[in-house]
């Protein structure tokens, strides 16, 4: 993304939104949470399309999977959709400087194992092959034990009183809504970043409901549910089972209105149903 001068009422991580309408001003102000204004939408995705693209894709060393496609298409439509990757915060609009999706990784598959955060960022030239590549940089190290700077930033709490961390925190809040936070904090911290993904199907869980957060900035969370067959019906009522998994999204109302939300909804369908989309930069535009 271009970089444009830092005006007065700026963030360090996003431009303030200056031609907001009347409308969406009175809902900032009447609603100001971000957990009071969560919209909640189901789409069931077709996997044969990614499945078939995997296989046309090896990766020996770290192979390609249903999520890393999900993610990409995410990114791209932060590029294509640019309204979400705004947030509201203080009552006041945003528009981010970058685009970023985050998501836990856990270190091992057992009861014992720890969780790291991963954040990936893009432009508008990257597609899925640099995704694949950055995914593959950051869940490699966390599942070797390293940390990122955030989660050693949180180590220390550890080690001191609850009353001591209860200060701590309600500044890191008090920086995190006024743009202030030091980005050795924000760069790894899922709950700054555009979209937080979580991949529930990895651990046999179905798709379902998550919360948005007070906390940071992210206006979206996807949900990604575990495979399934479902039953598909042509014109004649003859039906056809077919591999597929639901994702949920989690938004803020107040950042676009139902209708880009519908479209952008339907540009990541149109995504997920042709991946090689995904080949070219994410700055190409898709039609529905």
């Amino acid at each position: 993304m271009k970089k444009e001068r830092r005006r007065l009422g700026d963030r360090k991580d996003a431009k303030l939104i200056r031609d907001i309408d009347e409308l969406h001003i009175a809902m900032a102000h009447c609603y100001p949470n971000r957990t009071d204004n969560e919209a909640y939408i189901s789409e069931q995705i077709e996997l044969e399309p990614i499945r078939k693209w995997i296989s046309e894709h090896p990766d020996v060393e770290f192979a390609y999977t249903f999520f890393h496609v999900i993610v990409a298409a995410l990114m791209k439509l932060l590029v294509v959709r640019p309204k979400l990757n705004r947030f509201i915060t203080n009552r006041r609009y945003y528009q981010r400087n970058e685009r970023s999706v985050g998501f836990i990784v856990k270190k091992a598959f057992t009861d014992e194992a720890g969780e790291g955060m991963a954040v990936l960022k893009s432009d508008e030239n990257t597609n899925i092959f640099g995704v694949h590549e950055a995914i593959k940089a950051q869940v490699i190290p966390c599942r070797e034990g390293k940390s990122n700077g955030t989660e050693n930033s949180m180590k220390i709490f550890k080690k001191l009183p609850n009353w001591i961390t209860r200060i701590v925190f309600n500044v890191v809040r008090h920086m995190s809504d006024k743009g202030t936070l030091p980005k050795s904090i924000t760069d790894g911290d899922s709950n700054h970043c555009s979209v937080f993904v979580t991949n529930l199907g990895s651990i046999g869980l179905k798709c379902g409901y998550h919360h948005l957060s007070n906390y940071g900035t992210s206006s979206v969370f996807v949900v990604i549910g575990e495979k399934k067959l479902s039953p598909f019906y042509d014109e004649n009522g003859n039906v056809t089972m077919k591999e597929t998994l639901d994702i949920g999204l989690t938004i803020d109302e107040r950042i676009a209105d139902g209708f880009y939300y519908a479209r952008s909804v339907k540009i990541l369908k149109k995504i997920l149903s042709h991946p090689e989309l995904l080949e070219l930069p994410f700055e190409t535009a898709v039609e529905i």
